[in-house]
């Protein structure tokens, strides 16, 4: 990711709209698939059944491939408990009771990406595996919070890590949100943590996400040998929730709500 920040058109940001309410419908559609037994590959066979029956494609699939990485090899990313992100579906990998999974979707329509993922629980989580995906997602509420013009890109970051830090939690420096458009990656990039009244300033047609990767314990991460699935260094719970978003002339809209 590199260069200048693109500002969407209406048009632009409409078929924004069309394919990210399509990717909050997926997610929707597999929270009755999450149980104790099933696998993470049989999330992504059906993730791919459905997003094939409304004409869609998956982003993921095939993404990457640079240098010694290859590219991704499912239609989904799964992350479980110390994942923090990028978990790949396997058929050996079967839910138990207590787990918590992340499942990240990034649908193309018509050219344009919508790019969402939500916590689920298996069965019944821990207290404290609860109460790290409600901070999680309170986090990526105070992020989007401080969306609008003349605000900071860090203003973001700064609301994110100050609440998760108050929390007793840390938050990831490895991977950050990102411009999105009718490119995956794009500018800016947003980090979930830093300083007020740092970075860019917000624009309308401004499009992006806000993903925060909350941890239990420490920040660190540690990168598996698929090159792909990170994992927190001292394999404690990890937690993520992420939202499309536009800046508008008032604030921002949510291009990925969730269909309750």
């Amino acid at each position: 990711m590199a260069g200048q920040i693109t500002l969407l058109s209406k048009r632009e940001i409409e078929k924004m709209r069309v394919a990210g309410s399509l990717a909050a419908q997926l997610l929707k559609h597999l929270e009755s698939f999450v149980k104790v037994g099933v696998s993470t590959q049989s999330l992504n066979d059906e993730a791919e059944r459905w997003t094939q029956s409304k004409g869609a494609r998956s982003a993921p699939l095939g993404y990457g491939g640079e240098g010694d990485r290859p590219a991704f090899p499912r239609s989904i990313c799964t992350s479980v408990n110390e994942v923090v992100c990028h978990g790949i579906p396997n058929p050996k990998q079967i839910l138990k009771n207590g787990d918590i999974l992340n499942i990240d979707v990034t649908l193309i329509v018509d050219g344009y990406h919508g790019d969402t993922s939500r916590m689920y629980f298996v069965g019944e989580p821990s207290p404290l595996a609860k109460r790290l995906v409600e901070v999680t997602e309170k986090c990526r509420f105070l992020g989007m919070e401080q969306v609008k013009p003349g605000n900071r890109l860090g203003d973001i970051g700064a609301a994110i890590q100050e609440y998760a830090e108050s929390q007793g939690f840390s938050v990831v420096r490895d991977f950050v949100g990102h411009g999105i458009s009718n490119i995956f990656h794009t500018e800016p990039q947003i980090s979930h943590y830093g300083d007020w009244g740092e970075g860019k300033k917000l624009r309308p047609g401004m499009v992006f996400t806000i993903e925060p990767m909350i941890n239990e314990g420490h920040y660190d991460v540690k990168l598996l040998k698929d090159k792909w699935t990170a994992i927190t260094k001292d394999k404690k719970l990890s937690a993520q929730c992420e939202h499309t978003i536009a800046v508008t002339q008032e604030g921002y809209e949510i291009l990925t709500p969730y269909p309750y």
